[in-house]
This record gives structure tokens, sequence and C-alpha cells, in this order.
């Protein structure tokens, strides 16, 4: 089941956890993404352990991935689709991930 989240409760709780809630916030998310692209292999699983197997680098691949699943979400449902995907690919190489989560959970919490 894809919940919305409050995006400022999950900076602090990523923040105040020393990231460790990031991790679940990074899964879930992607997760519920892949959910609402209809692309089951797009799981959060499998992409943190790519990120760490790579060092982070799969992170920014991450990042171009997500914005182009969710502007297929958007498009499927006749919503306003907004290509974000180089957004995050810039963001994640600057190293500013959490902008990241955040559009991107505010782009998920508009389409539930």
């Amino acid at each position: 089941m894809i919940e919305q989240r409050n995006i400022a409760v999950c900076i602090i709780l990523s923040l105040i956890t020393c990231g460790i809630y990031g991790i679940y916030w990074f899964i879930v998310m992607t997760n519920d993404i892949g959910k609402l692209s209809g692309d089951p292999d797009f799981t959060g699983g499998k992409h943190f352990l790519l990120s760490i197997v790579t060092c982070g680098i799969w992170s920014i691949v991450w990042g171009y991935q997500v914005g182009k699943h969710i502007y297929e979400a958007q498009r499927q449902r006749g919503f306003h689709s907004s290509d974000n995907s180089t957004l995050y690919l810039v963001l994640c190489i600057f190293g500013f991930g959490i902008v990241t989560y955040a559009l991107a959970q505010n782009d998920v919490n508009k389409l539930l």
C-alpha cells in the first residue's frame, strides 16, 4: 500500500537518525514509485544494494531513473507531466540526495 509521507518529518527523522531513516525512506519511496509507474523491477532494495556496491555512483543513476518513472506515472494518470529527471540527476551529482528524496516524495504525494 502506498501512503503519503510528510516530507518535513522524513527529513528531520533522517537527520536525527544520522541517515538511517533516509535509507528506509529511499527504499520505500523507490518501491512506491515502481508501483505507481507500473515497473515491478524498480525496487528500493535493488537500487540500495547497487548504490552500495558502486560506492554511491548508482544513486546518481537512480536520481535520473526516478524522475523518468515519476513522469511515466503522471502521464499514465493524466496528470500534468513534468520530467524532472535532469534536475534529480544534477542534485544527486552535487550531493543533494535528500533534496531529490523530498522533491520525488512531493511528486509521489501528488499522485495519491
